[in-house]
């Protein structure tokens, strides 16, 4: 067991990436404080939080800047300033996530036939991705009204439309909330959800994690899902109609001429990138006078990494890895297939950088590197 906090240093390393306003998990041996703590460095203190997941407890806190090659040593202290960070608030259909008192997301639960993240505010502080279907605003598009802001789904799972809506189409339903927390550096929550056909049957069990932090320019939304397949097998089909989907604001569209753009990692822009595979995608433009992106990070480890993207100029972002056939010209329906054997788990992990500026300033390149590798981490 480790010593009190107040006697607790740790080194972080950045050996592979740099690490410039970046969350930072460390394992905790030991028992946590009581009172609020922060990492200090000559004068700077960090906020930081312990949290607990998987039966482990974490350190947590958002990296300020350290460069490749470089390491900083921190010393554990209570911290005498803590600061304002995330809350939440469980109504009847939502959990609502603020930070330093301002709105930042809301896990919705019900009302729809999917949970779905909405609203989701940008680093401006001003709703990035679209209202509708959930609000009309004047000056949006009102097509395809499946796409509910933030949400995870599909095309074709044993034959059936998860990813649209209406009669004969499956449904996701909310069965409950694991854990919900916020603090100063992240909220947090669990939540168990339920794949169901349209006869009500169940053929999937849901986890999603989602984790959110902020900093002065960027906010992240780390989005895991687990799905156990449950009394059958179940497929996920070859369709482009998926899976991981955002709708940015309309005044970011490409096809707006406010000046949308769509960048990913190999370089292709705008209608090149669809269907085209990449490690990361970003998707910037104008909302309310300022300048800002959605990145979305595919986790290494996820299936099919790197992912095909299924986006769109007139709003659409979506990570898709089972639209083969659809995506690559000349390659039969079916390619694209995964069967989930009965009592078997897969699992997705994304990460939602939501940032100020065009993809090359932002970095994103650099914070897809800081996800992708994280920093060596040494208790002393």
């Amino acid at each position: 067991m480790m010593a009190a906090a107040e006697s607790m240093r740790i080194s972080v390393a950045a050996r592979q990436a740099e690490y410039r306003q970046t969350p930072i998990w460390a394992e905790w041996r030991g028992v946590p404080p009581q009172s609020p703590i922060a990492l200090q460095r000559s004068a700077e203190l960090i906020p930081a939080q312990v949290v607990e997941s998987a039966g482990k407890r974490y350190l947590v806190w958002i990296e300020p800047e350290l460069p490749r090659g470089k390491t900083h040593h921190y010393a554990i202290r209570p911290n005498p300033r803590p600061t304002e960070g995330f809350t939440h608030k469980l109504t009847e259909n939502a959990l609502q996530i603020a930070y330093k008192g301002k709105p930042f997301t809301a896990y919705v639960l019900r009302g729809a036939p999917k949970p779905y993240l909405y609203p989701v505010y940008g680093p401006n502080d001003k709703p990035i991705t679209r209202h509708f279907p959930m609000q009309l605003v004047q000056g949006e598009r009102t097509d395809h009204p499946h796409h509910r802001s933030v949400w995870f789904t599909h095309g074709e799972v044993n034959g059936v439309d998860f990813w649209t809506e209406g009669a004969g189409r499956g449904v996701i339903v909310h069965r409950g909330l694991e854990k919900a927390e916020s603090g100063p550096v992240l909220a947090r929550w669990v939540a168990r959800n339920q794949w169901q056909l349209p006869d009500g049957k169940p053929i999937l069990d849901e986890t999603t994690e989602v984790i959110c932090y902020a900093a002065p320019d960027s906010r992240w939304l780390d989005y895991t899902v687990a799905l156990t397949a449950l009394d059958a097998d179940v497929k996920f089909g070859d369709t482009k109609e998926g899976t991981f989907g955002v709708r940015v604001a309309s005044s970011m569209e490409v096809t707006r001429n406010a000046g949308g753009q769509i960048v990913n990692a190999s370089g292709q822009r705008d209608r090149e990138a669809w269907g085209k595979r990449a490690t990361w995608c970003d998707y910037t433009g104008i909302v309310e006078g300022d300048t800002v992106g959605i990145a979305i990070f595919d986790h290494p480890a996820n299936l099919r990494h790197p992912t095909y993207w299924h986006v769109r100029d007139y709003g659409l972002f979506a990570a898709n890895p089972f639209g083969v056939h659809d995506f690559e010209a000349g390659k039969p329906k079916g390619t694209g297939d995964h069967t989930l054997k009965r009592g078997e788990t897969l699992t997705f992990r994304y990460r939602l950088w939501l940032h100020k500026g065009r993809t090359e300033e932002a970095g994103v390149a650099r914070q897809y590197e800081a996800y992708r590798t994280p920093p060596t981490l040494i208790w002393r």
